[in-house]
């Protein structure tokens, strides 16, 4: 029995190394990917920066399908979307509606494999992109589906002006902690020595001041998008174009919400037959007009329907204008003159809720708060001392 018994547990043992064995053989198996580079390199690439005067640009993203050779796939469709990094109730960014929503959703025919576009990122964290590689042409390779993460840091300049101010907070609590802890004599019918009551009242007003300008800033934030509508006077091309044959037209919202994606659309017809035309080259572009800032770009094709559809987030509350200029395929028998069409969305900024704009105000009382127990610490420590003399 003890030999049946051996015999059996080395066979299972074997069974078992030999089943782990070819999992990690599978594992190792090349395999159908999308390789992803960026242009700035990702260790270089900065949010978005609101009211700054510097310049800024889109990071431009290059998709390569291919398959487990390394050999781009040809006649592949792309569906590609982008996830803002998880919010974080704690360490809010600049634009805390947009954390944990989609920043851009598009379905797009790549002949080559290819999907390049220019993103602008609005917030620092890890985001998302969420691809579904399928083929044009039914049976030419199997479908699959990749997830890559990338990790967005916060400017430098923040961190300075966030050092500069806990510096300044922090002399002032210690300040504050200081005088209150210091030896005084109360004058008859005071409950407070006079300087700790013009502290205390500096303080009252300090933090007063903070609530406006964080209750101030957040409304200023919320019209941001219609304050500027009236200064902007540029002239947009048209919707819709028709010329030798061809009609162009660009549909979607015209009307989007800061944190929610916004339908767009373009459409290319033979105005004689009405079929839809494929293989257009086109160039899209979206720009937020107050500061003449492109925040998205894609040059591509229409596909069998002759469309390109995409949504699309625009996280800074201001209008936008959506531009796309269409020009002929060089390896196309139909050829015309490029033609560009054109329409503008107005953004509704939508102002964060009260429990983040007190977030702020926390940390600017705690701050003081430690230097005045720093302060009221060193005070204590000298009050034997002078006590003793």
């Amino acid at each position: 029995m003890k030999k049946y018994r051996l015999f059996g547990v080395i066979s299972a043992v074997c069974i078992t190394l030999s089943i782990l064995y070819s999992l990690v053989g599978n594992s190792q198996i090349p395999s159908s990917r999308v390789l992803l580079s960026t242009n700035p390199p990702l260790e270089n690439i900065l949010p978005f920066e609101a009211g700054t005067e510097k310049e800024q640009s889109p990071v431009t993203l290059t998709l390569q399908a291919v398959d487990a050779a390394g050999k781009s796939l040809e006649n592949a469709k792309i569906s590609l979307q982008i996830l803002t990094p998880n919010p974080n109730p704690w360490l809010t960014t600049d634009f805390p509606i947009v954390e944990g929503t989609k920043l851009l959703q598009m379905n797009v025919a790549a002949p080559d494999g290819k999907l390049e576009i220019q993103q602008m990122f609005p917030i620092r964290g890890n985001y998302q992109l969420r691809m579904n590689v399928s083929p044009l042409v039914a049976n030419t390779f199997d479908p699959y589906e990749q997830t890559l993460n990338f990790n967005v840091r916060e400017n430098p300049i923040k961190y300075k002006y966030f050092a500069v101010i806990a510096a300044i907070l922090l002399s002032v609590g210690l300040l504050g902690g200081w005088v209150i802890g210091g030896q005084q004599e109360l004058q008859q019918g005071e409950i407070a020595p006079q300087s700790v009551r013009l502290l205390l009242s500096t303080l009252t007003v300090i933090a007063i001041v903070a609530l406006l300008v964080i209750n101030i800033s957040a409304e200023v934030a919320e019209a941001h998008g219609s304050g500027h509508n009236s200064s902007i006077t540029e002239v947009i091309a048209p919707s819709s174009q028709k010329s030798q044959g061809l009609e162009i037209s660009l549909e979607g919202d015209q009307n989007a919400t800061v944190g929610k994606l916004a339908n767009l659309a373009l459409q290319v017809k033979d105005t004689a037959t009405g079929q839809p035309i494929k293989d257009v080259a086109l160039q899209v572009k979206a720009i937020a007009l107050e500061d003449n800032l492109t925040v998205f770009a894609y040059k591509g094709l229409t596909d069998q329907e002759g469309k390109l559809t995409w949504l699309e987030q625009f996280f800074d509350g201001a209008p936008h204008k959506i531009e796309v200029e269409t020009i002929p395929n060089p390896g196309s028998n139909r050829q015309f003159p490029p033609m560009k069409v054109a329409q503008e969305v107005e953004v509704e900024a939508i102002a964060p809720p009260i429990y983040i704009r007190l977030i702020g105000l926390f940390y600017f009382t705690a701050f003081v708060g430690i230097g005045m127990a720093i302060g009221l610490l060193i005070q204590h420590r000298r009050t034997p001392q002078a006590r003793a003399n």
